[in-house]
């Protein structure tokens, strides 16, 4: 439950960490999982604030993140257990342990982009689905950017050793003895500052729809990849040296790299209306389009008659002027 942190390199101070934050209880709440409430509850008030500007109604961020929440965390869990299923096989009793650590970042990710596809069908009138994914990313960073905390308190997803200045010592002991290591978690959420910080005000002057979430893809997947030849706690493929984490980011990277060379260098958005800015981003309701037709042709009859009746009983000006002139004479 307690370990120790230091940076020889930097300063000669050791951190003393307990998992525990306090107790309900008999129940340990763990600075893991307040760390990752703190970063999806900052990271939902931020789609919240910036929602109008991407063609989401505030209120449909609250309805689908409800959703969302436990589809990724359950995402994020089953990406884990099932890449690593020769352990849990035999330790069935953990699969739920989440608190210890082991959720996977890109099982959330795939659990969330399903849910807002499977939403987006739907609620169509609500919000747009690519619109969503580009604020989506950016709310996600923020949620990375400090989710990596738990895992620095958790001891956990640090690389291999280095001489560098700011290597970390994780230590048992109050002494914090040890080899210094890659503070990998530190490196991925500054990546992740950096990246969100850039998007953030590049999002504000967008060309399409979709671009800021296919930044997302190759600014996190290229960083993702080249990070994760760092750890030493890795995912790999089977038996090879292949790791899993660093295929799936560098496959996101080029992915998206296409779909930005392709939109910039043909303005495909310009001909495309699902991308185009301009072109009206929701769908109406069903049943609105008719209901509104239905009003346009059922105008109440009695609206015209009394003027269809005034011309009857008003005297041309042509019919006036006779009647004046026969009366002069």
């Amino acid at each position: 439950m307690v370990h120790y942190v230091s940076f020889p390199g930097l300063f000669d101070k050791v951190f003393k960490l307990n998992q525990v934050a306090f107790h309900i209880g008999n129940w340990p709440i763990r600075w893991y999982g307040v760390i990752l409430a703190v970063a999806f509850l900052l990271g939902a008030l931020y789609l919240m604030k910036r929602a109008s500007k991407f063609e989401t109604d505030p209120d449909t961020v609250i309805d689908l993140l409800i959703i969302a929440l436990p589809c990724g965390v359950m995402g994020a869990r089953a990406y884990y257990v099932i890449n690593r299923w020769d352990y849990y096989k035999d330790h069935l009793n953990e699969l739920l342990s989440i608190w210890n650590g082991g959720l996977a970042i890109y099982g959330g990710v795939i659990a969330g982009i399903l849910v807002v596809l499977l939403f987006g069908r739907k609620n169509r009138h609500r919000f747009n689905i690519l619109s969503f994914l580009d604020v989506g990313a950016l709310g996600l960073l923020i949620g990375q950017i400090i989710g990596r905390w738990g895992n620095f308190v958790n001891g956990e997803a640090f690389g291999t050793a280095t001489n560098l200045p700011w290597g970390m010592v994780i230590s048992q002991t109050a002494t914090g003895g040890g080899a210094a290591v890659h503070p990998t978690f530190l490196y991925e959420s500054l990546w992740n500052l950096l990246g969100f910080t850039v998007l953030h005000f590049y999002s504000k002057r967008r060309k399409f729809r979709g671009e800021i979430f296919a930044w997302y893809c190759v600014w996190y997947g290229f960083g993702r990849g080249l990070i994760e030849g760092l750890r030493t706690d890795s995912l790999y493929i089977g038996d090879t040296s292949i790791r899993i984490s660093q295929v799936v980011g560098f496959t996101g990277c080029v992915i998206g790299a296409i779909f930005l060379i392709w939109m910039y260098c043909t303005k495909a958005w310009k001909r495309i209306p699902a991308f185009d800015l301009s072109a009206p981003g929701l769908v109406p309701k069903e049943g609105t389009e008719e209901k509104v037709a239905d009003c346009e042709e059922k105008i109440p009859e009695e609206q015209g008659k009394p003027e269809a009746e005034e011309e009857a009983e008003t005297p041309s000006q042509e019919e006036s002027g006779e009647a004046g002139d026969s009366k002069d004479e």
